[in-house]
């Protein structure tokens, strides 16, 4: 034993260059070169690698590494030969290779040169591979990112449930070690029974991530945020992750507008472009990846500074593993996630037409993350509680958005005991909806079928309202008062604590959820709807007072120079120079060089006088597919074609074809639309509503038509000739 001590010791520092073993390293290590089935549960940064690395260059034969990503295999063979082995010593074995390339890489597996074989597992089950990894000495099987065999875990994959079934072909007592960064006790389970391997060693590290800060914004002005975020932190390395391609695509290229070394990742992708973005990433050529989660699983950048979900996460697995990216070297990590329930909504369409236990299962694990969001709790102590790990948030040391807040407490042993009587009344078959349901006295169809309306308990807590319960009952699962059966549908359950307090009831405190305020309708207009922070009142009374006077000495009426929402938005963001002011909503080139000049003058003047500080980092809003929209109608209007074919041509309505042009000429594009106006409204009818224009004390189409006449003009006919007078009169 103490010459195996020595060996690894001597081997750690003569192939890595490190002095000691990290956390339980050294024992794991042990266990594996003993031939011990071990199973390893232990946080991203944590060192899982090394665990399946170090073995493998000090076993006979080559160890097999099963891994479920490209990027990853490509990452720790780059590593592994960089340390200063051949570049024979690792391998991986992949769809990306030449038919040239597999054959060298199985010349050197069979000369003995090999000691780590990286395959996916759709490679491993190949009979072709099967027979040949027969023919070598296996010194034992490494089942990395192990999570992906539940169908619990955040990244089922069905080829995973095959592993054990091609190592048993492969040769007989071949040990194992299976790691996985994110378990819960269900998927823990889940792996051991499908691996074949109850009898292993575990080692479960501690979950918690002392140096990560964890944050939960509303999702308002997310683009905008994002930017000023980024801004904030330049030269810092950073992912944000989101959900679709098109959003990555988005978010890309409106911090690449903003002077932010920024690129997109995902896998519509190049494989090519992919790795290039990688290699770009690791050599600090790129600051930040924009990226769907395909990225960031086999990165080993220690020096990741923070993580943003533009988009909710669809499990906490995926959320805790995804945010582990940051900080990896121990420095600081932020890891802030936009949170909308219209995103919940749009996860909870996407699992529509899945089998209904997988739909099932998919439910259990998104509440889970909307439970986290809407929690006023410790983030740390949810997150960890999630994977079966206890935490005092007296040890989160303000380390989240939570523990830093103001927090509105109230006293819960009465509401506690009520809650706890109800659960074991109706016999512990049911989630906390239902319970929450029964105690505000909502006789739904479910409350009905169960006649739960007809109990003493119905409606019992209606007066303290659903934002208490909802609170109570997340607090009381995190205190261990009850559990949760996820594979029941997340029934809730009596614990010995909780059956305990309904006996002999004590006082006790309770965190009161704050409320999260309703999400943007959609982040992705250009300009969104302006506003990063608090509208600036006194401002904007002083910019309609300029704009009422420069009306005048124009003779035009003031929504003509600019609209409410543009000056809504300059009290927000205090635009102070021309290119400035052209970010601005409803503000282009043209107006900006028409009628700027004195309110960029009367806002600086502003700034400095009270000392502002300025959200500077506004967005640009030439988003590539927007910019291309607005050059295909001015060039189609040059041509003088209809507007329902320009309409048609794009796939959009008349009515949207018409908004578009108004957003060209509100924001100071002079457009000229006569040769279609006058084939659809008489010459005397444009000159009537040119005039009422003139006028008028506002731009409302409503207003206009009551003015003229409902009977005498239809809204097209106004609103043709509302686009007419801007462009004419105010561009």
């Amino acid at each position: 034993m103490i010459e195996t001590k020595k060996s690894l010791f001597d081997n750690l520092q003569n192939f890595f260059g490190f002095d000691n073993f990290k956390g339980e390293q050294e024992a794991i290590i042990t266990n594996i070169l003993a031939g011990n089935d071990t199973f390893v549960i232990m946080p991203t940064g944590g060192g899982k690698s090394m665990c399946y690395q170090l073995p493998a260059l000090m076993s006979d034969g080559t160890a097999i590494v099963i891994s479920p990503l490209i990027a990853l295999m490509k990452n720790q063979v780059d590593q592994l030969r960089a340390f200063g082995g051949s570049d024979s010593i690792a391998h991986f074995l992949n769809s990306s290779l030449t038919k040239t390339d597999i054959l060298r890489v199985k010349e050197d597996v069979l000369s003995g040169k090999t000691k780590l074989l990286y395959v996916a597992p759709e490679s491993l089950t190949k009979q072709e591979n099967v027979d040949f990894l027969r023919l070598n000495q296996v010194s034992f099987v490494a089942v990395d990112e192990a999570h992906c065999i539940s169908e619990w875990g955040h990244d089922f994959r069905p080829e995973y449930r095959k592993i054990r079934q091609v190592i048993s072909n492969i040769g007989e007592n071949i040990p194992i070690i299976a790691l996985t960064a994110t378990a819960t006790p269900k998927v823990q389970h889940d792996i051991q029974k499908n691996l074949q391997m109850n009898n292993a060693t575990v080692f479960k590290s501690s979950f918690n991530r002392g140096n990560l800060y964890y944050e939960v914004r509303a999702k308002r002005n997310v683009l905008k945020e994002i930017v000023k975020f980024v801004k904030q932190h330049t030269g810092k390395s950073g992912i944000i992750y989101c959900l679709s391609r098109k959003k990555v695509e988005e978010v890309a290229e409106a911090l690449s507008l903003n002077g932010v070394k920024a690129l997109p990742y995902h896998a519509g992708l190049d494989a090519k472009v992919r790795a290039d973005t990688q290699d770009k990433f690791l050599m600090e050529d790129v600051d930040v990846i924009v990226a769907t989660i395909a990225f960031g699983m086999g990165i080993d950048k220690p020096d990741v500074r923070y993580v943003i979900h533009h988009d909710v996460p669809k499990s906490m697995e995926g959320y805790y593993q995804e945010t582990g990216r940051a900080g990896r070297d121990g420095g600081e990590g932020v890891c802030v996630a936009f949170y909308s329930e219209k995103d919940i909504d749009k996860l909870q369409k996407f699992m529509k037409d899945k089998p209904v236990a997988e739909r099932e299962i998919g439910t259990q694990i998104l509440k889970e993350v909307i439970d986290y969001a809407e929690s006023s709790v410790c983030r740390r102590k949810q997150i960890l509680h999630y994977f079966g790990e206890n935490f005092n948030e007296a040890g989160c040391s303000c380390m989240c958005d939570n523990c830093s807040a103001n927090k509105e407490h109230f006293d819960g042993e009465e509401h506690l005991h009520r809650a706890l009587s109800l659960i074991k009344q109706l016999g512990e078959k049911f989630d906390d909806h239902h319970v929450i349901g029964v105690l505000l006295g909502e006789d739904n169809p479910q409350v009905h079928h169960y006649e739960h309306h007809l109990i003493e308990e119905f409606g019992a807590g209606k007066a303290q309202g659903e934002n208490l319960w909802k609170s109570l009952l997340r607090q009381a699962l995190l205190d261990n008062y009850l559990s949760k059966d996820i594979d029941q549908y997340g029934l809730l359950h009596l614990t010995a604590k909780g059956q305990n307090f309904i006996d002999n009831p004590h006082s006790i405190r309770f965190v009161l959820n704050r409320p999260i305020e309703n999400a943007d309708e959609d982040d992705s207009e250009e300009g969104g709807k302006g506003g990063g922070g608090a509208l600036d009142a006194q401002l904007l009374q002083m910019l309609k007072d300029q704009r009422k006077k420069l009306a005048k000495q124009k003779g035009l009426p003031p929504f003509v120079i600019f609209q409410d929402p543009s000056l809504e938005e300059m009290c927000t963001h205090y635009p102070i120079t021309m290119d400035e002011l052209k970010q601005i909503s409803g503000v282009g080139a043209g107006k900006a060089a028409k009628f700027g000049a004195t309110f960029i003058d009367l806002i600086k003047k502003y700034v400095e006088e009270n000392d502002i500080d300025r959200p500077i980092d506004l967005v640009i809003k030439s988003a590539a597919n927007k910019s291309a929209l607005k050059v295909y109608i001015i060039q189609n209007i040059d041509r003088h074609l209809n507007l329902e074919d320009i309409a048609s041509s794009k796939g959009l309505s008349y009515e949207d074809i018409l908004r578009e042009i108004e957003t060209i000429v509100n924001s100071g594009t002079k457009l000229n639309l006569n040769y279609y106006i006058n084939e659809v409204i008489d010459e005397d009818r444009q000159d009537e509503v040119f005039d009422y224009f003139r006028s008028a004390e506002d731009d409302s189409i409503d207003h206009a038509m009551a003015e003229l006449g409902n009977e005498d003009y239809t809204q097209e006919e106004v609103q043709l000739m509302r686009i007419k007078f801007m462009s004419e009169l105010g561009n």
